[in-house]
């Protein structure tokens, strides 16, 4: 297997050597476009968290809107009952007062008709708050059940990314201390593989240790295909002249990339639509350039996987 696929190498070099500048171009154009739909993800997954907050912000007005409406509620209640109290002493009045003289009747009832009419006027917006409450309730409970519905989405993504991160980890026990580390932050998993592992000096060739370290981790990717996986080659600073046929530091990571994608091809059960290949060239370092050390470690390959927020997007267009 390793003989054919040294074949396989040897004949993309030879073909890679003859291809045209046309080419060339549009593989930096699509280069460009991943790198684009990259940072798309980048701001799709900065605006659902901005989304997220906005509808926390509008659940607490809608809280303190019912809150003041309860309280209005209260009031009226309470004007209500002052009103009530008052007509009963009125008509408690008005019947000992019936007997002295029609005049003081007649003054009595005019007030008695005012205040049933203030009653009836606080009934009817009693009965107008009390509606306006129910809605809002009504409203502030289907928020809240969104909201919910949004929060336990994110959580369970987060518990699977959790869950993928351990599973990676375990496969790639063999190869800890070899210049592998797999972590999660900010939602994704994160698999860094530096160059010692996978290619020789100046090479995209990746070697056989390097080969089994990325066929076990494309095992544990083809059973969770709900995940985008970004590869993400790096170099040092030092400028690249091994081949003529590449420009530089940017190209060859570029390379290194699309070899690691080739080799996840191999197994048939990952999706190639969730695989994107990209290189950074010397631009995101991750250790000093000034030491050895640090070089080193800026020559790496990084696997980035991400969760695919559709199930999300679908429950923000709903609230």
């Amino acid at each position: 297997m390793i003989k054919k696929i040294s074949l396989l190498v040897l004949t993309l070099s030879l073909l890679t050597s003859c291809v045209s500048k046309k080419i060339y171009t549009d593989l930096e154009g699509k280069y460009a476009n991943l790198k684009k739909e990259n940072r798309g993800l980048s701001d799709d997954v900065a605006s659902l968290s901005k989304d997220n907050t906005k509808l926390n912000n509008d659940l607490d007005k809608l809280q303190t809107s019912y809150d003041k409406a309860v309280r209005d509620v209260s009031q009226l209640s309470t004007n209500y009952n002052a009103v009530k109290t008052n007509l009963d002493n009125l008509r408690a009045s008005y019947k000992a007062l019936e007997e002295n003289s029609s005049a003081s009747i007649a003054a009595n009832s005019k007030k008695n008709r005012e205040l049933l009419a203030q009653l009836e006027a606080k009934e009817q917006a009693l009965t107008a708050e009390n509606k306006r409450l129910g809605e809002l309730r009504d409203e502030l409970d289907n928020r809240s059940k969104r909201v919910a519905e949004l929060e336990n989405v994110i959580a369970a993504k987060d518990a699977n990314m959790r869950a993928l991160k351990d599973a990676i980890s375990k496969a790639l026990t063999n190869f800890e201390g070899k210049g592998l580390t797999v972590e999660q932050r900010n939602g994704k998993v994160y698999i860094s593989m530096e160059n010692k592992l996978l290619f020789q000096s100046g090479s995209w060739s990746v070697g056989s240790e390097g080969r089994k370290a990325v066929q076990q981790l494309g095992s544990v990717l083809a059973e969770n295909p709900e995940i985008a996986i970004l590869i993400e080659g790096h170099t040092d600073n030092v400028p690249y002249k091994g081949n003529a046929q590449l420009s530089g530091n940017w190209d060859l990571s570029t390379k290194r990339s699309t070899a690691i994608v080739n080799i996840l091809r191999e197994n048939s059960a990952i999706n190639p639509e969730n695989l994107t290949a990209a290189g950074r060239g010397e631009f995101a370092p991750i250790g000093s350039n000034d030491t050895s050390e640090g070089k080193a470690k800026n020559r790496r390959i990084e696997v980035i996987l991400t969760p695919k927020l559709d199930e999300i997007s679908k429950l923000l267009n709903e609230i």
